[in-house]
C-alpha cells in the first residue's frame, strides 16, 4: 500500500504538468481526491491493515492528501493568472481612442410649441393649471351644459372605462374643477392630452393635446376675449397678424365663434396653405354660458367670463409645415432630430 501511494503521488506530479484549464484541473481533483478518486480507494482499504501499519500508511496517505491540495490550489492559481493575463491582453482599451458621441436629446415640436404658447399666456397673467385625464362624465359634460343623450356628445365620443367614467374629451373639466375650489377674479390656461375615438389618419389621432383658456371677473365681456386673443395671435405669428371671429355653437359657451387668423403665406388673398380661404381656423371661443358659471357655484348676475380652446396639434403643424399628424406620435428619428 505504501507503494501504491507512491505510485500515485508521482502519477499526479506528472499529469498536473499536463493541465492548461480549470475545467482539466477540476476533473483531475476528482480523479485524485474525489469520493470515487484513486486516493480515496487507497484509505478504503485501511482496515486490512494490522495495527501497526496502519498509523503509518494512514500518516502517509494524508501527506500524499494535503500535497495533493497544495499543487492543485498552486496549479489554480497559476492558471487563473495565465487567464487574467490573457483578457487583459484580448480587453486592452486604448484611452486615448476618442470616445463615442453620445446624442443629446431635443424637446418634442409639441413641447417648444406649448411652451411658447404658455409662455405667452403667463406674460398676460393666466397660471397654468392642470387635472386628470380620467374624468368623470360630470365633468366632462354634465357640467359643461351637455347633458347625457345630447346631440352635443357625439362629436366628442370617447373612451369610456365604465358608464360614468371616461378619458377627457378636452380640458373643459379642469375649467370647471377650478372654478368649483377658486372663486373670482379666475385667469387660467389648461393645457393637456385629450382623446376622442376618431380614426387614425393625416388629420386626426384618438390621442392629441388642446390648451383652453379661462377668464372669470366682474365686466369680463367679448371685447375682453377678442384682445386677449388678438395679443395671443400677434405674439405666436407676428405683428400683421389679423383674426376672423366667425358665429358658431358651443353647448358651453353664449355667444360663441370659430376663430381664424389670416394666413400668413398669403396675407388673406388665398393659396394652397389656405386652401384658397385667405383665412386659417385655429380656435374655438365664447363668453362662458351662465348656466356653467350657476353650476360651479358663480353667480352668473354678477360675474361674467370667456374661454376658449386650441390644438396644440394643430398649431404645430403649421408652425413647422408638417402635413400628418402622425409624425408627431411615431417617435421616428429622423423626424425628431428636425427641431
Amino acid at each position: 500500500m505504501r507503494e501504491q501511494l507512491n505510485i500515485i503521488k508521482q502519477k499526479a506530479i506528472e499529469e498536473l504538468k499536463t493541465l492548461d484549464t480549470p475545467k482539466q484541473l477540476e476533473e483531475f481533483r476528482v480523479k485524485y481526491l474525489g469520493k470515487k478518486g484513486e486516493l480515496t480507494a487507497i484509505l478504503k482499504q485501511m482496515g486490512s491493515l494490522s495495527e501497526e501499519e496502519r498509523p503509518i500508511i494512514g500518516k502517509l496517505a494524508n501527506e500524499v492528501r494535503l500535497f495533493l491540495e497544495d499543487e492543485i490550489e498552486s496549479k489554480s492559481n497559476q492558471l487563473n493568472s495565465l487567464a487574467l493575463e490573457q483578457r487583459l491582453r484580448e480587453e486592452k482599451i486604448d484611452v486615448t481612442i476618442p470616445g463615442k458621441r453620445r446624442r443629446i436629446g431635443a424637446m418634442h415640436p409639441l413641447s417648444i410649441v406649448q411652451k411658447e404658447l404658455e409662455e405667452i399666456f403667463i406674460g398676460m397673467g393666466f397660471d397654468i393649471v392642470e387635472g386628470p385625464e380620467v374624468e368623470l362624465d360630470y365633468y366632462n359634460f354634465e357640467a359643461l351644459n351637455i347633458p347625457k343623450n345630447h346631440p352635443a356628445r357625439d362629436t366628442q365620443d370617447t373612451f369610456y372605462i365604465t358608464e360614468n367614467i371616461l378619458l377627457r374629451t378636452q380640458t373643459s373639466p379642469v375649467q370647471i374643477r377650478t372654478m368649483e375650489k377658486k372663486k373670482p377674479p379666475i385667469r387660467i390656461i389648461a393645457p393637456g392630452r385629450v382623446y376622442r375615438s376618431d380614426a387614425v389618419d393625416a388629420t386626426h389621432s384618438p390621442l392629441f393635446h388642446q390648451i383652453e383658456g379661462l377668464v372669470v371677473d366682474k365686466g369680463i365681456t367679448m371685447a375682453d376675449l377678442k384682445g386677449t386673443l388678438d395679443t395671443f395671435a400677434k405674439r405666436l405669428y407676428g405683428e400683421d397678424a389679423k383674426l376672423r371671429f366667425r358665429p358658431h355653437h358651443f353647448q358651453f359657451t353664449e355667444p360663441s365663434a370659430e376663430v381664424d387668423v389670416m394666413c400668413f403665406a398669403c396675407h388673406g388673398e388665398g393659396c394652397r396653405l389656405c386652401k384658397g380661404e385667405g383665412w386659417i381656423e385655429i380656435l374655438g371661443a365664447g363668453m362662458v354660458h351662465p348656466k356653467v358659471l350657476s353650476i360651479c357655484g358663480i353667480d352668473p348676475e354678477v360675474y361674467s367670463g370667456f374661454a376658449f380652446g386650441l390644438g396644440l396639434e394643430r398649431i404645430t403643424m403649421r408652425r413647422y409645415n408638417i402635413n400628418d399628424i402622425r409624425l408627431l406620435f411615431e417617435n421616428d428619428v429622423r423626424f425628431l432630430r428636425q427641431f
